[in-house]
């Protein structure tokens, strides 16, 4: 009687054996994901997952005599880097457009100018959705993106990039507003009247935030604008995330521990940043993702390009398609490594590490330098999606990566002000 039991438990282990083999070689069968499995499996959740981009530059397009945002246009042969066929074509859903104002003088003269060339950019954004309804519409709340998303359309949102055209008059935030503005980068390439740039060759003015630049961000808080803090050097975002009474934002920004450049966050900051409750948006700025070798005759080459060019908003079509040429022929003669969407992965890889799933974003940067090797316009960007897939990610956090985050602060920042006016 032993004997047959010990014979029943020897053929009970054989057959769990077996079985278990069984099922560990159909657990290798189904991870042995083809490559193009895994890019049709990437591209399905990219396209049911909404796809937010916090900033291009396009505006500076949308002014241009003829230009027209429902045509595909060449990167190559116009440097345009997005229209809605292209859009549509990358599956991205929404983007916030950026009417950005390079720094000027900063007097009444000048503070008048800018102010008019923000209302122009604005005003072109709102007639390019008005002509083209039936494929985009202008976005003003969190919701409008999926609700638009349902219709079939791109959503478009508004913001600012450089604090510049708010000028030294508190009442233009609320002008903004009233025209759809839903953030506003604080300060751009050089010191303004608000705050400290992490590039002006001077140095810091204010020590992060001027006294003004503290009511406006006020301002933004009562209004529901949110409080954008990238290009802003390290005193203007402990000034920012200090002050603000919401979750800030850096539309396009990148980890230092990554690229040692000081328009990216650190890591401290990074996790100040969870603890705001903010969001960090990837950029595709080759700079900001890869760290380049010394290249002292690219560099002189491109200084004195900048150094003769008129502003961009004087130059004649002519004089601004020789412009690109003369940069590509520098940057064909004296080439940088390209940036790769390995290297955009990379930076989202250590922004989840130190912040966490919840704090990144992607905000490419298009018609601003924006443009790297696999994400070089708006018809490209599931090749980051791709790449995330490819890397492990699932589909709740690419879409939390792809526009969850974003529209969770913005939803807060809307409450925050909800709260401020009641």
């Amino acid at each position: 009687m032993l004997k047959l039991h010990q014979n029943y438990l020897v053929l009970l282990l054989l057959v769990l054996f077996i079985s278990s083999c069984k099922e560990k070689s159909a657990s290798s069968d189904a991870d042995a994901e083809t490559e193009e499995e895994l890019v049709q499996r990437a591209l399905a959740i990219h396209k049911e997952v909404l796809t937010l981009d916090t900033h291009a530059d396009t505006p500076l397009r949308m002014i241009e005599p003829g230009f027209d945002m429902a045509e595909r246009h060449d990167p190559n042969e116009t440097g345009s880097k997005v229209d809605y066929p292209r859009m549509k074509e990358g599956d991205l859903d929404a983007i916030f457009f950026a009417a950005f104002v390079a720094q000027d003088i900063r007097d009444d003269d000048g503070n008048t100018r800018a102010k008019e060339l923000c209302l122009q950019m604005i005003d072109s954004v709102i007639t390019s959705t008005e002509r083209n309804s039936d494929i985009v519409g202008l976005a003003l709340n969190p919701e409008d993106a999926y609700s638009l998303e349902k219709e079939g359309k791109r959503a478009i949102y508004i913001g600012i990039e450089n604090g510049y055209p708010i000028g030294d008059d508190l009442s233009n935030v609320e002008l903004y507003f009233n025209k759809g503005v839903r953030y506003i980068t604080l300060v751009h390439s050089s010191n303004n009247d608000l705050a400290d740039s992490a590039t002006d060759t001077n140095g810091a003015e204010h020590g992060g935030l001027s006294d003004f630049g503290a009511e406006v961000v006020a301002e933004m808080n009562r209004l529901g604008i949110m409080v954008d803090v990238s290009h802003g050097n390290d005193s203007l975002f402990y000034d920012a995330i200090a002050l603000s009474k919401a979750p800030i934002i850096a539309s396009h920004s990148n980890a230092r521990a990554v690229t040692d450049h000081q328009r990216n966050m650190t890591d401290e900051m990074l996790k100040l940043m969870a603890e705001n409750g903010g969001v960090v948006q990837l950029t595709m700025l080759a700079d900001y993702l890869r760290e380049a070798p010394p290249n002292a005759e690219r560099d002189s080459a491109i200084a004195v390009l900048r150094a003769n060019m008129k502003p961009i908003g004087e130059m004649t079509k002519e004089e601004k398609a020789a412009l690109r040429q003369s940069f590509q022929q520098v940057n064909e003669k004296y080439p940088n490594p390209p940036a790769t969407v390995t290297h955009v992965a990379d930076h989202i890889d250590h922004i989840v590490e130190v912040a966490g799933i919840d704090h990144v974003g992607i905000g490419c940067d298009f018609d601003g330098g924006g443009g790297i090797e696999g994400v070089f316009d708006a018809s490209e960007v599931m090749n980051i999606t791709i790449e995330l897939v490819r890397r492990g990610y699932t589909k709740a956090q690419i879409e939390k990566i792809w526009g969850g985050n974003l529209i969770r602060v913005f939803k807060e920042v809307q409450a925050v002000a909800e709260k401020i006016q009641s």
